[in-house]
């Protein structure tokens, strides 16, 4: 890595050129980093906004799941029959479900001989248990902290072979050749030194980039991401880079005041589901309203647990999705708050307190009895099955013994993203998304697929850097020659920010954030309309179009959140574009997400038009949506998923190709 500096207006700006660098600092960075250097590519950096923050440090579960191979028991699995449910998700390209399996034992054995604790037999089988869409029992996990568990054992990797972090630095631009086909680097802010003129700004000269940036969750305001993540995906979108499968998304109830997923436990405890006013006032139970029996109701709380994510397959015949429509319901459409009771058991189903166990489904029933749980309230359930979820909340200062705890319906993960091919690059060479911000999932995936995702795909891209793209960046003028244009626009925009800085005044910055998140939330998450996404995008545009202008700072820290916003109302604008032309080209109801249809049924009698729907028929599986952004238009291409390849594997022919290095191409 060289250190040098140009002179682009008024700026004196360090350039770092180096061979690959990877921006962020989750589990899949993080990997992408350490795989490299171990492949034999030591020229590397890491750039994070914050090594503290993202999502595969700060969330979880009540066991978060990683989704592999089945590498213990009696039960017969193969590396096809993975790729197999991964493709049967829908919109999966079926190359890249080939790769994910293959790869998937040996990227979790890495983790494991790195550290993260998964749990093995006496005999060293990693035994697993059955997730969401999984036909084998695949899943395993290390609790409800697994992804920080790999964050910081793949972090310790990293600071042992002495890798460079560039701590916070948050990229702010993608730069590319003029003709907008090739990467070849990133300006970033740099937040240590923003007051600085000179040193606010760092620029990396590379041949390759990494991008580890997660799911752009700052787009939503209902979310269960944790605070510190908001993506980076609207940068790549103006660099040239697809989106793919942008419309898919996971949607589900999760704890709003400390943001984490309610599946499993959480709800398999059969919970008290309650809402109140705005002041907490006026508790009543709700549910009861709408299920014409109380065994019913407890199935369908108890199937969350297994069904987490909001599903619109699972509406009919009272299934346990519409237990999120319901939520919705009474908070969107009654304007009141929604709240979990683990103190006491349902009236509905319960005489004098007491739960009646006879009115479960079999399943149900079997599941609590083999749980030696068929006994007293939600949380003395819960203490008996998994204290450590009680625990995980009382280190957050939420005491489930004692209160409520509020909860909305939140989006969780974007199964969608970036477009990248078999080897995690994108259509913009030498730029490699990797982890969520890699739109390689479909409709459906299984539990767990996209920790196994992230750490797939990193390998993948270390793979192919360190076998084909080992050559030098670009030398500096060369460099400063091809991205001027770039940089000065990004410096413009700075300058617009921080000559608004006023320190006597309130910053706006924070308000912006919240109405766009808003926004989205409103109309682009789990229940969607053509009316409301198409008044959305005209509001987007608009607040895209004047923000310069309308920001106001109050200090230099606001800088960050400003660029922020531009990044946000980018990746707004392309994510409502795609979900509007998914609706105007005839998809409904699929995936995490419920399309309005005035043509469809009601989930119940009595609930609101907004709610009428019909399900998807299954074309759209076959095709996935890939969309461009080029300067205020879009261009669109559907098309066909590619099928799972079947080459003939003759040993002989799979060694003579590796030995002449035929195999990464």
């Amino acid at each position: 890595m060289k250190k040098e500096q140009i002179k682009i207006n008024e700026h004196k700006i360090d350039v770092y050129s180096l061979n690959t660098v990877v921006v962020g600092s989750g589990a899949a960075g993080f990997n992408a980093a350490d795989r490299l250097y171990n492949f034999g590519q030591e020229d590397i950096a890491i750039v994070t906004e914050g090594i503290n923050m993202g999502t595969s440090r700060n969330t979880g579960s009540d066991k978060q799941t990683y989704y592999k191979l089945t590498l213990g028991g009696k039960d017969k699995d193969s590396v096809f029959e993975m790729a197999e449910t991964l493709f049967s998700g829908g919109c999966m390209d079926g190359d890249i479900a080939l790769v994910e399996a293959a790869l998937s034992a040996r990227s979790f054995y890495h983790l494991v001989d790195i550290g993260v604790p998964f749990p093995h037999n006496r005999f060293g089988e990693y035994v697993g248990y059955k997730t969401d869409h999984d036909p084998r029992k695949r899943a395993t996990s290390a609790g409800p902290l697994t992804s920080r568990y790999m964050t910081e054992k793949l972090e310790k990797e990293i600071k042992n072979k002495e890798i460079k972090i560039f701590d916070n630095y948050q990229v702010i631009g993608v730069l590319t050749d003029k003709e907008q086909e090739k990467a070849v680097g990133i300006i970033t802010l740099n937040k240590n030194q923003a007051e600085d003129k000179n040193k606010r700004y760092t620029i990396f000269n590379t041949t390759n980039i990494v991008y580890a940036t997660g799911g752009p969750a700052g787009i939503y305001d209902t979310s269960v991401y944790p605070g510190s993540q908001t993506g980076a995906s609207g940068l790549a979108f103006e660099a040239g880079v697809k989106g793919k499968n942008l419309t898919e998304w996971q949607y589900g109830i999760a704890s709003t005041k400390f943001r984490w997923n309610l599946s499993g436990t959480y709800q398999q405890v059969l919970p008290t589901y309650v809402s109140t006013d705005q002041d907490g006032n006026d508790k009543k139970e709700f549910l009861n309203q709408y299920f014409n029996e109380p065994g019913k109701m407890l199935d369908a709380v108890f199937l969350k647990g297994y069904q987490w994510p909001f599903d619109p397959r699972k509406v009919k015949d009272f299934g346990s999705s519409l237990i999120d429509i319901l939520v919705y319901n009474e908070i969107v459409i009654k304007g009141r708050r929604v709240w979990l009771d683990y103190r006491k058991n349902p009236d509905y189903a319960s005489e004098n307190g007491d739960l009646e166990f006879n009115l479960l489904g079999e399943e149900a029933h079997q599941y609590l009895e083999n749980s030696d749980a068929l006994f007293g309230t939600p949380i003395e359930r819960l203490s008996k099955m998994n204290q450590p979820a009680i625990d995980l909340y009382a280190d957050n200062g939420i005491d489930l013994e004692n209160e409520k705890l509020e909860i909305a319906v939140c989006a969780q993960h974007n199964n969608g993203g970036l477009e990248g091919n078999i080897w995690w690059e994108s259509n913009l060479t030498h730029f490699f998304p990797v982890g969520e911000v890699n739109g390689s999932h479909g409709v459906y995936r299984p539990g767990g697929t996209a920790l196994n995702s992230g750490q797939v795909g990193s390998t993948r891209a270390a793979q192919f850097i360190a076998a084909r793209y080992q050559a030098q960046p670009l030398e500096i003028e060369d460099f400063k020659e091809e991205v001027l244009t770039q940089i000065e626009k990004k410096l413009s925009l700075g300058e617009k920010f921080a000559n608004s800085i006023n320190e006597n005044s309130s910053s706006n910055v924070i308000s912006i954030r919240k109405k766009l998140g808003e926004r989205m939330s409103e109309a682009g998450a789990h229940i969607r309309s053509e009316s409301k996404i198409e008044s959305a995008l005209a509001e987007c545009k608009n607040e895209l179009k004047e923000l310069e202008t309308n920001s106001n700072l109050a200090s230099y820290r606001d800088l960050s959140l400003a660029f922020q916003n531009y990044d946000l109302l980018l990746a707004q604008l392309v994510y409502l574009t795609a979900f509007k032309d998914y609706i105007q080209n005839g998809g409904r109801s699929r995936g995490s997400y419920l399309v309005q249809d005035s043509e469809g049924q009601l989930p119940l009698t009595g609930l609101k038009e907004e709610f009428r729907f019909s399900l998807e028929s299954g074309v759209f599986n076959q095709k996935i949506q890939r969309i461009k952004y080029k300067e205020d238009h879009f261009e669109f291409s559907w098309q066909d998923v590619r099928s799972i390849p079947e080459d003939n594997n003759w040993f002989e022919n799979v060694w003579n190709k590796y030995l002449n290095d035929q195999v990464i191409k």
